[in-house]
């Protein structure tokens, strides 16, 4: 036995070997990319190391890489948001959504994990030891409570002791993550290691033998404390660098006869490392100013009405300005150009010509929303991701063009520049775009109007599967259903969005296959965590076999398809249960 064991090691070592070699051999062929850092200077913490030849010198390297991740993150500020849904069995459908919480804050990564709440009347969540808050806990009045920054935690596997003198690490196998080749380890804590070491597996990319995936969980946690598993994942989103970008979590057993102490799913994102944290003073060096004179006849005063509507633009420009910086808003991009061509749709087959153009912008957040300031329609990615087409999200931006169109103008306040000076984790207590129940009202009742002249419809069936779906869900789902900016489509579990198209269309009927009300969260749109640009996910369709494969409105497990830096222009979308829709937009 002990002389097969001998004989298997040298195998593995051969293999890790051959792969070296191989991948040294596919460098020095390949064209060099300008972006990338030269073989004169070598990448981020790698000091001209010479390639590893053991299994040991491997380990090494990847705890050295590890280390310079963390120091290169140290002065960023990522937003993390944290969606969460506990779980309850149905005989049909399986683990569903019984209720639902939501975390949004940002991390401050410099010394350890901490983390400022966006969120109302949450405060500052310091971090003081990973014991604290990689974990839920029984609380004195016996509920279970979770804590938000443990869900943060799960982006390393152990920020201050990740060593040899810490861990044990067992080579497993080699694997394909998408694109990226990968050495897998099995990482478990040594037995004097103390509370909460990471217990799991993670997978190594084998060029710079950065850790690109880790799964899951935290040791020994004390009386009345759980650590979650979690399948947490990183991008190359630049040269050098793998950056935390999706964590999913999942407990719960409903097999025969199991008792679920607790039982829920939850997706978290990061995004925004490349926010600017301050503004420094511009180089006057670099900046040249021309004279220009304005000799066009109309050059004049400004009437009142057209004041008013440079007033409200002024507005306008502030609010997405200020709502960019603080990470709760994408840059204009592909999206917005989507959402662009549906709202002309509507503009133009209702004959419909305003004095400024609509655009619209993509909301990050997870929460169903939206809202308009001035001319600008916002939407948020989550209320994208669970629309099941083209005609819903039409039925959906109708709402907003409806206030716009009937001069429902809202934020002409914010024109003044000191309402922009607040701290980015206050942005929902200084920000509100909400109506009064009579514009409410009369934006449905024009949203129903410019539906019925556009192209749509003819489709807007779909749209009451939709609300529908949204009704029948609602009552389990405030979290998602909590706006922080705009008017909800629910109030107190009942629909109050488009109420008359929710009696169009057939009833809802699980155990048609074909027919799909709402996707679930994560299936539309992709983040770049590092600039926060939105994109359209690109997926095949996968056949629905069963009513437990819709999950409307769920949420599902990340499998991003891994590629390295410069192998495409945004990193691809984590793969959720959405792609089995068989719609499309």
């Amino acid at each position: 036995m002990r002389k097969l064991m001998s004989t298997m090691n040298w195998m593995v070592l051969a293999l890790l070997a051959m792969t070296l070699t191989a991948a040294a051999q596919q460098a020095a062929s390949a064209p060099q990319n300008p972006q990338t850092v030269s073989a004169a200077q070598p990448g981020p913490g790698q000091s001209n190391l010479a390639p590893p030849t053991t299994m040991d010198q491997v380990v090494d390297r990847v705890i050295l890489r590890e280390k310079d991740l963390i120091k290169f993150l140290s002065p960023r500020t990522p937003i993390v948001e944290t969606y969460l849904q506990n779980l309850t069995q149905d005989p049909q459908l399986g683990p569903i959504p019984q209720a639902d919480h939501y975390f949004l804050g940002r991390m401050d990564l410099s010394e350890s994990i901490d983390r400022s709440d966006y969120l109302e009347g949450k405060g500052k969540d310091k971090s003081e030891s990973m014991e604290k808050h990689l974990l839920g806990e029984i609380t004195n009045k016996f509920k279970f409570q979770f804590q938000p920054l443990g869900f943060s935690w799960m982006i390393f596997a152990d920020r201050n002791d990740f060593d040899r003198q810490h861990y044990d690490f067992h080579y497993a196998r080699r694997e394909f993550l998408g694109d990226v080749r990968c050495l897998v380890f099995d990482v478990t804590p040594k037995k004097d290691a103390g509370r909460g070491r990471f217990l799991g597996r993670v997978w190594v990319e084998d060029q710079d033998f950065s850790i690109v995936r880790l799964n899951g969980t935290y040791a020994r946690p004390s009386r009345n404390s759980y650590y979650f598993h979690m399948d947490s994942w990183r991008l190359n989103l630049i040269p050098g660098y793998w950056v935390p970008a999706y964590i999913y979590s999942e407990e719960g057993d409903f097999t025969a006869g199991a008792k679920n102490k607790i039982a829920f799913k939850a997706q978290t994102r990061i995004w925004g490392y490349n926010l600017k944290m301050g503004t420094p003073n511009d180089e006057l060096t670099n900046i040249r100013v021309d004279s220009v004179k304005d000799d066009t006849p109309s050059a004049q005063d400004a009437t009142p009405l057209a004041a008013e509507r440079e007033w409200q633009q002024q507005a306008e420009d502030n609010v997405l300005e200020r709502l960019t910086r603080a990470g709760l808003l994408a840059p204009e991009g592909d999206v917005d150009h989507i959402l662009q061509t549906v709202v002309n749709n509507l503009l133009v087959t209702n004959n419909i010509d305003l004095p400024r153009p609509v655009r619209t912008r993509v909301l990050l957040t997870a929460p169903l929303e939206t809202f308009s300031v001035g001319n600008t329609i916002v939407i948020s990615r989550g209320l994208i991701d669970v629309l099941p087409d083209e005609a819903s999200l039409a039925a959906v931006l109708s709402h907003e063009l409806g206030h716009i169109v009937l001069g429902h103008n809202l934020g002409s306040k914010y024109a003044f520049n000191d309402r922009m000076l607040f701290s980015d984790d206050s942005t929902y207590a200084n920000f509100g775009f909400r109506h009064i129940a009579e514009e409410e009202t009369a934006a449905d009742k024009k949203a129903v109007e410019l539906l019925n002249n556009s192209p749509y419809a003819q489709k807007l069936d779909s749209v009451g599967l939709f609300l529908k779906e949204l009704q029948a869900r609602a009552p389990q789902l405030n979290a998602l259903l909590t706006t922080r900016l705009g008017n909800s489509l629910t109030s107190n579990g009942t629909l109050t969005r488009l109420p008359a198209l929710a009696t169009q269309g057939p009833a809802l009927d699980n155990n048609k296959l074909d027919q799909v009300a709402a996707l679930p969260l994560g299936g539309r749109v992709k983040i770049n965590p590092w600039n926060d640009r939105a994109e359209m996910v690109k997926t095949t369709p996968v056949a629905i076999t069963s009513a437990r494969d819709k999950m409307p409105f769920e949420v599902t497990p990340f499998y991003p398809r891994l590629a390295r830096y410069g192998a495409q222009t945004v990193p691809s979308a984590p793969a959720t249960a959405a792609a089995n829709s068989n719609t499309s937009n």
